[in-house]
């Protein structure tokens, strides 16, 4: 299936472009793709590309460094398009994946809520009334926690860190609204709560605000959207961030990801973040908490269970760009879940753990973001809060990461 998607897009998009009756022009962008514009100005199209291919192991425990599990594999291929269509002011955005681990297909068998396997990351379409405003329809991003909404091929480490992967709000499909200006941004969104390519939505929505100020004015070229400081700001540049996502009647155990729940529950996201770049310098900063008013659900014969990670976590990174395009960068992350999910007298069975992550990453960038080699250490440190003891493991990731 995902082969035939694939080849379709580019045959009818090869089809379209030999037409005589459509005069095209075709630009290349650095790190931006190729554009085809329609010289009566009526359409555009900026078609893009990238994969990660990846090697990966984790070692037994920290006592024992032979193997415990290896990852060889795809980890993304995408396919993004975006351009206008009539006007300028109407714009869209589609981004289709085809590896396995980018589809969330191991998942999506496990849920009555998400059937089918995630091709379709972003498919949104945008009306610009004036320069700074902007309003969307369709799936894409929330605007949650800033390193969600920066792309995963704008990443210094091979993945974000365990803070996302546990409190991100990831995608929905719903109306998008931003407000963005040289010293501060709003944004907003009202969406179905469900998540990417739900298959139906109950009585509840989701409701996600964003807000952020820049009091040195704003970076340069969308800097603060991309992790490290490839752009060497010449000036001091900061940003600071702070997210809320309030889901009605959540049914999975991340609010628009994770598992089926037995019992529908109101989760509260929120997020704060801090962003400082300066000549090849970066720092960034995240805290995440999520709370619900049910944070452990089970059927009615309370045979099964399904608890919610509800809890806070705390990522910091720092890192700087050499000349040289090499970059040295560290990462410390951890999760923390309330007693709620782990001490409580009525679910013994329930236990979850505090983890911590501590991360070396080397990056040469040989075409920015979009041609790069990546190198991750990191140690991995899982704590029982419970029975107070802990357990390490080492780790290796190496990564390249192509596209236009």
């Amino acid at each position: 299936m995902k082969h035939f998607l694939f080849l379709s897009t580019l045959l009818i998009s090869n089809w379209i472009f030999s037409q005589k009756k459509i005069d095209l022009s075709i630009l290349t962008k650095p790190q931006k793709g190729i554009e085809f514009v329609g010289k009566d100005s009526l359409f555009s199209m900026r078609l893009q590309f990238r994969m990660q291919n990846r090697a990966a192991m984790l070692t037994r425990s920290d006592d024992d460094l032979s193997a415990g599990s290896y990852e060889f594999r795809v980890r993304r291929l995408r396919l993004k398009m975006e351009g206008f269509v009539y006007s300028p002011k109407l714009t869209y955005k589609l981004q289709l994946a085809f590896s396995r681990g980018d589809m969330d297909w191991d998942m999506t068998q496990e849920s009555t809520v998400n059937t089918s396997v995630n091709i379709v990351r972003d498919a949104v379409i945008y009306y610009e009334p004036f320069r700074n405003l902007k309003f969307g329809f369709g799936q894409t991003k929330l605007p949650g926690n800033r390193q969600r909404v920066i792309s995963s091929g704008d990443q210094q480490f091979a993945d974000r860190s365990i803070v996302n992967a546990t409190f991100t709000i990831d995608r929905d499909f719903g109306f998008f609204g931003a407000y963005k200006s040289k010293y501060f941004a709003v944004l907003g969104a009202l969406t179905s709560g469900e998540g990417r390519n739900s298959s139906n939505s109950n009585s509840g929505l989701s409701y996600t605000g964003r807000i952020e100020a820049l009091p040195f004015g704003s970076f340069t070229d969308k800097n603060d959207y991309q992790e490290g400081d490839l752009e060497r700001e010449q000036k001091p540049k900061l940003s600071i961030g702070a997210s809320y996502n309030f889901n009605d009647d959540a049914v999975r155990a991340g609010g628009q990801l994770g598992r089926d729940l037995y019992t529908k529950t109101d989760m509260t996201t929120i997020s704060l973040d801090l962003l400082f770049k300066y000549k090849g310098f970066a720092l960034y900063s995240e805290f995440m908490q999520r709370d619900c008013s049910n944070p452990i659900t089970y059927t009615s014969d309370s045979l099964s269970l399904q608890p919610i990670y509800a809890g806070n976590g705390f990522l910091q990174q720092v890192s700087y760009l050499f000349k040289s395009n090499w970059e040295i960068a560290l990462r410390y992350a951890e999760i923390t879940p309330f007693s709620s999910v782990y001490n409580d007298p009525a679910f013994p069975g329930i236990n979850l753990k505090k983890n911590q992550e501590f991360q070396l990453g080397v990056t040469k960038y040989l075409y920015g973001h979009r041609v790069k080699v990546q190198g991750n250490l990191l140690y991995q440190l899982t704590g029982d809060l419970r029975a107070k003891t802990e357990s390490g493991r080492f780790g290796a990731i190496f990564q390249i990461e192509l596209g236009i």
